[in-house]
């Protein structure tokens, strides 16, 4: 990177100024948080305006807030921190935007219970985020005799009416982007890739995966069309998937699903029946810790509901959690960006108890990975949600002082003990 103002690169030996280009760290801090909060909103409006969606506010953002990132002499940090709670708005918008393209397009998801495993017969497993390309396989893959599987943040899309009408999307294969390797190398069939969500695919499986649309990987047969007769092909070239069917997995509790059980759930918290509610998820990986989500999530007592979202679902989904009262104890309201419904069910449970989501017996344990995340983690704070657990770490780019920010403004708190951390939450 070059330092406009001593004429260097920044950091080097003949850079005078401090911090990156000039920068105070802590404004360097915020505008990396911006830039990555920037990259998840763009990834949400990338999938919006697939389906013809967009926003000008959110666009014009976009502009504003990259542009600001550019300026070597803006030390107002304040002005900053407003950039940063906007892009937490801007990332409310988008999502609300892509809820409205997903469901005007597939239909309001409802409750689904997904087989996992594998079908006897020759198949393709989609993994990723979009969900029209999906769909556009489905119909390219309808009365071939070809086996459709989700996988990863692909498995919400069984409680979307429009594409679980395709009697061939038969189950969810595998659980989140990180084990691929593992997963995929035992996966006979092709596999294609829709998002970013790819791992450095292994030789034994190279020549059998595809990706498509802003996908790609080195190596890796990229389409540059909705075009799937090659993978189709391909799918009927190589051996048939043997019958593993390993149990089942819930999905598709999107908040039209959820609130049309309000009344049941108000009525369960007032006779104490339910004593809190955890949201438990995010976006999943393989860094030493994240066991601390499973872990968690075993230990909720009974007398609690779990809501989940993205692939950090896939650390405590493979259990059967039960009911109360016919309410599912685990409640999967989707894909990262279907926080937007875990958001709608908090605002709608607050105004049913005439208190503010702050007031509710409610607690986020969140993990975190990557830019989307971020994003989402934004428009928490810029909702002003407080006493977020937040882990397996917190984010490095934070600086000390913007840390101790959120920490008391926001009251963030990193992920510790089990045991502990639910005392404290449940006042025990």
């Amino acid at each position: 990177m070059f330092c406009y103002q001593c004429e260097q690169t920044a950091g080097g030996t003949g850079c005078t100024k401090v911090g990156v280009c000039g920068k105070d760290p802590d404004i360097q801090s915020l505008q990396d948080t911006l830039v990555f909060g920037m990259k998840g909103i763009a990834a949400y409006a990338y999938h919006a305006r697939e389906l013809g969606k967009k926003d000008e506010q959110v666009d014009a953002f976009m502009h504003e807030a990259l542009f600001a990132t550019l300026t070597n002499v803006d030390f107002d940090l304040s002005r900053h921190i407003e950039l940063v709670l906007k892009a937490g708005e801007m990332n409310l918008r988008v999502m609300e935007l892509l809820n409205d393209a997903n469901t005007s397009t597939y239909g309001n998801p409802t409750p689904a219970t997904v087989p996992s495993g594998t079908k006897a017969g020759p198949g393709i497993v989609v993994t990723g985020h979009d969900l029209l390309d999906l769909y556009e396989l489905l119909k390219q893959t309808e009365d071939k005799g070809i086996n459709i599987y989700t996988h990863g943040e692909m498995l919400p899309a069984h409680g979307y009416p429009e594409l679980r009408k395709f009697k061939h999307l038969v189950g969810n294969y595998g659980t989140a982007w990180q084990n691929q390797r593992t997963e995929f190398d035992k996966f006979s069939g092709p596999i294609l890739v829709t998002t970013n969500c790819i791992m450095l695919p292994k030789e034994s499986y190279i020549d059998r995966i595809y990706t498509c649309g802003i996908a790609g990987c080195t190596g890796v047969k990229h389409l540059k069309s909705r075009d799937f007769s090659e993978v189709i092909a391909k799918a009927l070239s190589l051996p048939a998937l043997k019958e593993n069917i390993t149990g089942t997995l819930s999905t598709g509790f999107h908040y039209t699903a959820v609130l049309g059980i309000a009344d049941k759930i108000v009525e369960a918290v007032k006779a104490g029946k339910i004593r809190h509610f955890f949201f438990i998820g995010g976006c999943d990986g393989a860094k030493p810790g994240r066991n601390y989500f499973s872990e968690f999530a075993e230990k909720v007592p009974d007398d609690c509901i779990i809501l989940t979202a993205a692939c950090g679902k896939y650390r405590l989904n493979a259990r059967d959690y039960g009911d109360i009262d016919g309410i599912p104890r685990l409640i999967d309201t989707g894909q990262c960006n279907d926080c937007y419904s875990t958001i709608k069910i908090a605002v709608a449970l607050a105004e049913a108890f005439k208190c503010g989501v702050n007031d509710l017996p409610l607690s986020l344990i969140v993990s975190w990975y990557e830019q989307k995340a971020v994003a989402i983690l934004l428009t928490l704070l810029y909702l002003g949600i407080k006493n977020v657990r937040l882990g397996p770490s917190l984010p490095a780019f934070l600086s000390p002082n913007v840390l101790n920010l959120l920490v008391e403004k926001y009251s963030i708190k990193p992920t510790g003990n089990v045991d502990e951390d639910l005392a404290e939450i449940l006042g025990k």
